[in-house]
């Protein structure tokens, strides 16, 4: 039978385990907390765990062997973003985490540092002596310091919450880390209120104004067109090959059967090794519209140099300078620069906004706009539902039909 002994200040638990006794730093001074965790030990012993008192495990090694699950299951991008928020969580604890870049980006180069004294408050880390003596407390401070420092938004916090609970949840199930009482910290962790939702969108003129800034690089103008008459995100653009394009006139090929005016395809692939999926793992077809086409019509694939290893691969739709698939930032770098001299700033996202804000100010059901944009119908739901009332005054103008009735002679028979 387990019972407490002391040793200074410190209590602790005393159990004999296969012939040998065992004892645990019950990690307090106080008497009362002690015979508590002596009642939860025995309680768990009688419901059949063999040593129901939390593990201690380092730190490096949960956060390590978890960043080796996550790079198994996640795209590398997705993967790669979680080790950011764990590395700044619990800082470089194991080699997994450690950043691998010697050079840093230009954004990084060029971006002033602040003075000590401009610092009011040094962010916090996430530090304890085990992975199981991390708090609720730990992790609160750990957020609370950041969003100080750097005002960082809520959902950002928010986000840093989410990520470190996830990782609790993974070492308590897969490797069986025992916490004390069996409770995630971060499960307790105050969330910060998320403010609407913000979004910006081109009008009709200003889609007229940016396509006309780009008249001079026919390349750019139609990929930014598929931007905002297919709402395609970055990477979906600059993934599309000649075989995407169900469009004769410019694919060169036969029509898949897509109809109208064709279909834009956005699926997953592998192309000389590397593959590539859509962002929530589901391939869709976007129909080409009329404006679309007219683009798409005049536009002539620049030869790429990709050796077709695939049998499927034709080639780039919008290759890079080099021919070959477009980094994004690049991409977006050489946007910023076409539209600077005219003074415009929107970016990839705003043109996404637009294909469907302005499809929902036309009264097309947030299911198809989702349909079409490859979100949940949720997604499209928080973005665009304050959109589709400017285009529905005729729906909510119930009282017409009270003076259509009476114009018919049939007023008596009104309900």
């Amino acid at each position: 039978m387990a019972n407490l002994i002391k040793r200074g200040k410190t209590y602790y638990l005393q159990d004999r385990f296969s012939g040998k006794i065992k004892r645990t730093s019950l990690q307090t001074s106080s008497l009362q907390i002690a015979k508590e965790k002596l009642r939860q030990y025995e309680s768990a012993r009688l419901h059949g765990l063999d040593n129901p008192l939390p593990t201690r495990t380092p730190i490096g090694d949960i956060v390590g062997q978890y960043v080796d699950h996550i790079r198994t299951v996640k795209t590398a991008k997705s993967a790669q973003t979680d080790v950011y928020y764990l590395r700044e969580a619990f800082g470089v604890v194991c080699p997994q985490i450690a950043i691998t870049s010697r050079n840093p980006s230009a954004k990084t180069r060029k971006r002033p540092i602040k003075a000590d004294a401009d610092r009011r408050f040094k962010p916090y880390t996430i530090e304890a002596a085990s992975f199981e003596a991390i708090t609720t407390g730990d992790i609160q401070r750990f957020i609370d310091s950041h969003v100080r420092s750097r005002g960082l938004a809520p959902k950002t916090a928010n986000r840093y919450r989410e990520i470190i609970c996830r990782l609790f949840n993974w070492a308590m199930k897969q490797k069986l880390v025992r916490m004390p009482g069996n409770i995630n910290p971060a499960s307790d962790v105050e969330r910060h209120k998320e403010r609407a939702g913000e979004i910006s969108f081109l009008t009709l003129d200003q889609i007229d104004e940016q396509l006309h800034v780009l008249r001079f690089n026919p390349k750019l103008q139609t990929m930014i067109a598929v931007l905002i008459y297919a709402g395609l995100r970055r990477e979906e653009l600059l993934w599309l090959t000649l075989d995407d394009l169900d469009l004769p006139s410019v694919s060169g090929g036969q029509s898949g059967g897509g109809g109208g005016n064709g279909l834009i395809r956005t699926r997953a692939k592998t192309i000389n090794g590397r593959h590539w999926q859509p962002k929530t793992k589901r391939n869709r077809a976007v129909p080409v519209s009329n404006a679309l086409r007219t683009y798409l019509a005049r536009y002539t694939p620049p030869a790429t140099t990709a050796p077709p290893i695939d049998d499927h691969f034709r080639g780039w739709l919008f290759p890079s300078p080099n021919g070959h698939c477009w980094d994004p930032d690049g991409f977006s770098a050489d946007l910023r620069n076409a539209n600077k001299n005219a003074g415009l700033q929107w970016s990839c996202l705003d043109y996404r906004h637009t294909f469907g804000s302005q499809l929902a100010q036309r009264g097309v059901s947030l299911y198809k706009i989702s349909s079409l944009m490859g979100n949940s119908p949720e997604i499209c739901r928080r973005h665009y539902a304050s959109l589709v009332p400017e285009a529905m005054h005729g729906e909510v103008d119930f009282t017409s039909r009270r003076q259509s009735l009476t114009n018919v002679g049939l007023d008596k028979y009104r309900p």
